[in-house]
């Protein structure tokens, strides 16, 4: 359920939300428009046709009553009958003559030279125009053709009227020029409109700009997310969030997160510096303590049974402090690498064989715990030596001291799925299975069963302070791993342990 509550709030969802939108909001807007300005166009053409359609019933008493007078008659009778923007234009195709191309320029409202009119005839003599009045010379036909006179000037078309006089068929063709009417989208489709045009560039621009702020922000964060990872994987940055940022507004976020980084890599610093100047300052007065009893033992009688007591216990509580001294550097040590964990190129196969070698020698020798290992070559991790050392032998000290005299503890190392996976097995009590998890938590020790004398004298391990498997789990963590624990179906404990492969 989480993953699926953080999709609102999701840049990405965000992004695709914005796309939709500026898909969605052009499509319903211009279907809207379109509508509307069709309705417009509508009316308007049918007004002009009207007037066109007026114009022809004036002229057909006169044209069935024409015997072939002088054309002059006809162009001042046009030019009577024109009204302001409207041009009327006469044809006549003979009696006995068929076909749209059989038709004649006779008259025109406007003066034009000869050979304009024929011209025009060529362009008027179309299927689409003439073609109309192809098979019969009658009823008014309604026009909405775009149309360039011979002159280079812009015209609507709007209607012709057929009139069947005795001496052929008669076309009269009118059409208008006014802006209003050349203007709207009659005749061409909508979206070739100029202010549709300049309204989606305008549209366009728009979402070019708030995407292009989308993607900038969202690629400097992606910029930010990888160099992070590169942080959390190698430890030294290469470049700085400052150096990545594009967006202003992100300067502030950038500067702040190279100042958190240097923080923490001086307070890692700051930390291991710290840890070892205590260890050495506490190391060595209990150095000087440990060395000053050596004395105070031969001086003892041996009949002397508080004497010698008194020494034993302050030899137990300077080794303990000793101890205690050493577990503290430890864990200084790890908080310092949980805040800037070290990112070398560490064969682990090579660490694990020169790591298991002294277990191997001092459990065989004692006839106690045996230690087998199964290591495969060439698995590199990007980790610390002396890190993976520390997990490495908590882990296997950890599964020793749980282990029965004579037991087995099983060391195993492969790769899987990209992963390098160490298993460490014991034949221990095992745990119960509400404490798999607390194991791993800071200073909880429940060992029944535990045989520390099992440990061979090589391995250098952590005191049992409850902090071993507690530092496993950090030190794994820091470096991009897990580390978990599960009871063996055979009795014991398994401790698995999986890190990223170096590549």
């Amino acid at each position: 359920m989480r993953p699926l509550s953080r999709i609102p709030r999701s840049l990405a969802a965000k992004f695709l939300l914005l796309l939709v939108i500026f898909i969605a909001v052009p499509v319903i807007i211009y279907g809207q428009l379109k509508l509307a300005d069709q309705e417009r166009a509508t009316l308007l053409l049918r007004s002009v046709q009207e007037q066109g359609w007026l114009v022809g019933r004036s002229l057909r008493p006169f044209l069935e009553r024409f015997e072939g007078q002088d054309a002059l008659v006809l162009h001042e009778t046009l030019s009577d009958l024109g009204v302001r923007g409207m041009r009327v234009r006469l044809l006549f195709r003979p009696e006995g003559e068929e076909g749209y191309d059989s038709f004649y320029f006779v008259a025109s409202s406007q003066s034009q030279p000869a050979d304009q009119l024929e011209d025009e005839l060529e362009q008027l003599v179309t299927p689409d125009i003439l073609g109309k009045l192809e098979d019969s010379c009658r009823g008014q036909q309604p026009l909405s053709v775009r149309y360039r006179n011979p002159e280079g000037g812009e015209e609507f078309l709007t209607s012709i009227t057929p009139v069947n006089a005795p001496k052929g068929c008669w076309a009269i063709i009118t059409s208008h020029a006014t802006s209003e009417l050349l203007r709207s989208s009659l005749g061409r489709p909508y979206w070739q409109m100029p202010e549709v045009r300049v309204a989606a560039a305008i549209y366009l621009l728009m979402a070019i700009v708030v995407m292009a702020i989308f993607l900038g922000l969202w690629g400097s964060l992606r910029k930010f997310a990888l160099l992070a990872n590169q942080i959390r994987s190698h430890g030294t940055p290469s470049l700085s969030f400052s150096s990545l940022n594009r967006v202003p507004e992100l300067s502030d976020v950038a500067r702040e997160f190279d100042r958190m980084v240097n923080t923490l890599q001086k307070s890692a610093k700051d930390i291991r510096d710290a840890a070892e100047e205590n260890a050495h300052a506490l190391k060595a007065p209990i150095a000087v303590i440990s060395q000053a009893t050596e004395p105070l033992r031969r001086a003892i009688p041996p009949e002397n049974i508080k004497g010698k007591r008194a020494l034993e216990v302050v030899e137990q509580s300077v080794a303990r402090l000793d101890s205690l001294v050493g577990a503290a550097r430890r864990m200084e040590e790890t908080v310092a690498e949980l805040l800037n964990p070290p990112r070398e190129r560490i064969n682990l196969s090579a660490l694990m064989q020169t790591l298991l070698s002294p277990y191997v020698e001092g459990t065989e020798g004692q006839q106690q715990t045996v230690v087998e290992s199964r290591i495969s070559e060439g698995i590199e991790v990007l980790g610390g030596a002396e890190l993976l050392e520390t997990v490495a032998e908590n882990l296997i000290d950890n599964a020793i001291s749980f282990s029965p005299d004579n037991g087995k503890v099983r060391v195993h190392l492969y790769s899987e799925n990209d992963k390098a996976v160490l298993t460490v097995e014991d034949e221990g009590p095992g745990v119960s299975p509400e404490n798999l998890e607390r194991i791993f938590e800071r200073n909880y020790s429940h060992r029944p069963g535990a045989n520390p004398s099992a440990l061979p004298q090589a391995s250098v391990k952590l005191p049992n302070f409850g902090i071993g498997l507690w530092v496993v789990r950090r030190n794994v963590e820091a470096i991009g791993g897990i580390v978990w624990a599960r009871n063996r179906n055979e009795g014991g404990l398994c401790v698995r342990m999986e890190l990223p492969l170096a590549t």
